[in-house]
């Protein structure tokens, strides 16, 4: 089985680890006008890697691709471009493409009572798709409004997409705020509703789980609660009583 044939078997699988291959490299793309441009491609291969985990759920394929085209075309020009504007309307493509790439891989986890080594994967892919749409908000909030974020190191200074991101998983693991803080009104309403999205999504992968072992298991609160004991509803009789029963 070569590369490609495990990667649209596994969509899910190949968009976790290239996300977290990215978190690693992130830093070091920042930095130079080579390093942006190599961002961008990263872009492009994530969005199409988002593209490829919708095919395999419930939702609509081409609105992913249709959100995904005008996403990839002003990441290309930002290759070429140093204009600013570019920046945030690629973000807002992007963070559009990710949260329907990751409600869609939602539906997709709650579609049947079997789960796959894809669905696995999608628990970790759906998790990073809603930080990095989140992180993309932060980018669109903050060209909207400048100075709705500060930091202990440069307060004044715009913030990078590293640091945005960083605000965004630890928003979203409820790990606590990281030295990112949002000090405008609306900023600090987008970082409220992520703090609720990601409080959500662990109670609802979390049920979900619960609720597949005891359907695997046949669980039930019927069940026999010591060694030996007849299940509720049986005509089976318990040895104490089957001795008295001889006594009679």
């Amino acid at each position: 089985m070569t590369w490609v044939e495990k990667v649209k078997q596994t969509p899910s699988a190949a968009l976790l680890f290239v996300q977290l291959a990215g978190v690693l490299l992130y830093p070091f793309m920042e930095a130079t006008r080579p390093g942006r441009a190599a961002f961008s491609v990263f872009g492009v291969l994530v969005l199409a890697l988002a593209v490829l985990a919708v095919r395999r759920t419930p939702s609509i394929t081409w609105v992913s691709a249709a959100l995904a085209g005008p996403a990839v075309v002003l990441l290309v020009a930002q290759i070429f471009s140093t204009a600013s504007w570019l920046l945030p309307w690629s973000a807002a493509f992007e963070a559009l493409l990710y949260f329907y790439a990751g409600v869609s891989l939602i539906r997709y986890m709650f579609a049947d009572h079997a789960v796959t080594t894809d669905e696995l994967f999608a628990v970790g892919a759906t998790f990073t798709l809603f930080a990095w749409a989140f992180a993309y908000v932060y980018v669109v909030v903050q060209a909207m409004a400048p100075g709705s974020f500060t930091a202990a190191v440069n307060p004044d200074d715009p913030r990078s997409w590293v640091e945005l991101l960083f605000l965004s998983f630890t928003t979203l693991s409820s790990t606590g705020l990281s030295d990112i803080v949002p000090i405008k009104p609306f900023a600090r309403s987008v970082l409220m509703i992520e703090q609720l999205a990601g409080v959500l999504y662990v109670a609802m992968v979390v049920a979900r789980i619960v609720g597949l072992t005891f359907a695997r298991t046949g669980g039930s609160s019927d069940a026999p609660s010591y060694p030996g004991a007849a299940p509720v509803g049986s005509t089976a009789t318990s040895p104490a009583a089957a001795e008295a029963d001889d006594h009679s």
